[in-house]
């Protein structure tokens, strides 16, 4: 039997909060990172409003040797990585190199860097352009910043599955873990708030239109006309239970398990890839639906796919059979992000016994759930399902449970 893979470090870098509490005691608390875009003038742009990781100086953070070599997405990551390794209490010098990994996710890479040094290319020529280019636009320039930072050699990957992908990042780490590595860096940052990123953005045609932060992203409402995007994420250190007991870690909770589908980019809102996700990670965990005290949902905020993951839920849990959250309501959706900011929301719930709100969205009824809305919910949580869907038909689902 395969020895249990548990949290013991947490990295929040979200819209509503920097660091871990700041964002825990927001969401707790239904307060939104929601607002007009500040970074760029997006005036020209259907799409005004991004979840926005504000009040952000990277230089407060990182050597100035790096800020020339990376993007917004991996300074973030950088930052974030720092703040899980000091919470799990690992110190990368006191570790064979060879004993840590970093697994990361990432849907875009570094898409301001790029456009910058395409403004460059054009404007002034291809002698202005920078060499950093070469590799801090790339999907794995996360976890390939992250491994030189920190001197980390062992198992390194990136996984591309948009929203769905910080799950899989995680469940890949576990394998890691399960073969034999002490500790690996995983969890997703995502940060596309740029002109070229909102073009890209937009051509998917899920962004909504509202202008209004407080309407523009409802799911399961039945006034859902897309989502909000933002950046930003979570950083996770995961290693072995044992280890972790045995030198004292603080364990938020273990991941317990996983289950991953493709539906193909033709077979567009239906609910059979998603049921069949999560009934693979529970049998991963060895527990049943009677045992999942809340879900955290993948909540697209658009009226199709939000009525096909209903469907799903109400087909394993029955009609409003289990309490149903999405704090990503006061972030947008944070693409590789936020799977990974999720699953470390549910890890606190665990933890703390509180299960933080969706906001702003009036439920529609037809849809059967029990939606944690207004507030927070004081619930002893031991079990924890989270989903996630990446766009052209990645489902993920990871069980979290407590240690």
């Amino acid at each position: 039997m395969n020895s249990s893979t548990v949290v013991t470090g947490i990295g929040v870098a979200s819209p509503n909060g920097l660091g871990t509490q700041q964002y825990w005691d927001a969401t707790c608390n239904g307060a939104s990172g929601i607002d007009r875009i500040a970074s760029f003038d997006a005036t020209g742009y259907p799409l005004h409003l991004a979840g926005e990781v504000r009040h952000f100086e990277a230089s407060v953070h990182l050597p100035s040797r790096l800020l020339p070599q990376t993007d917004r997405m991996t300074r973030l990551a950088l930052t974030a990585t720092d703040w899980a390794l000091l919470d799990a209490g690992i110190e990368a010098d006191t570790f064979d190199s060879l004993d840590l990994g970093v697994v990361t996710a990432a849907s875009a890479g570094g898409f301001e860097f790029g456009q910058n040094e395409l403004k460059k290319l054009w404007s002034q020529g291809n002698q202005h352009v920078s060499a950093y280019q070469s590799f801090a636009w790339f999907y794995a320039v996360n976890s390939g910043q992250i491994s030189i930072r920190n001197n980390m050699r062992g198992p390194s990957g990136v996984v591309v599955s948009d929203q769905s992908g910080g799950l899989d990042a995680v469940a890949h780490a576990r394998r890691q873990i399960r073969k034999g590595t002490k500790a690996v860096v995983t969890g997703g940052i995502d940060a596309t708030i740029c002109p070229w990123g909102w073009v890209a953005l937009l051509a998917s045609g899920r962004l909504s239109t509202n202008p209004d932060p407080a309407s523009a992203y409802l799911p399961f409402d039945a006034r859902a006309c897309g989502h909000v995007p933002g950046e930003g994420g979570a950083i996770l250190v995961i290693e072995d239970a044992q280890q972790a007991r045995g030198r004292g870690a603080r364990i938020y909770g273990e991941i317990a398990g996983y289950g991953a589908t493709f539906d193909g980019v033709e077979r567009k809102g239906g609910s059979e890839g998603l049921i069949r996700a999560i009934e693979v990670a529970l049998a991963d965990a060895h527990v049943c639906t009677d045992d999942i005290d809340v879900v955290f949902a993948d909540a697209a905020g658009d009226p199709s796919l939000d009525r096909s993951e209903a469907d799903a839920l109400k087909r394993l849990f029955g009609e409003r059979g289990v309490p149903v959250t999405a704090p990503k309501t006061m972030t947008g959706r944070l693409y590789s992000g936020g799977g990974a900011l999720d699953l470390a929301t549910a890890l606190l719930s665990i933890s703390e016994g509180v299960v933080p709100p969706t906001i702003n969205t009036e439920l529609d009824s037809e849809l059967g759930l029990d939606l944690v809305s207004g507030s927070a919910r004081a619930q002893v949580v031991r079990h924890a399902l989270v989903l996630a869907r990446g766009h052209h038909g990645f489902n993920s689902a990871v069980v979290a449970r407590a240690a």
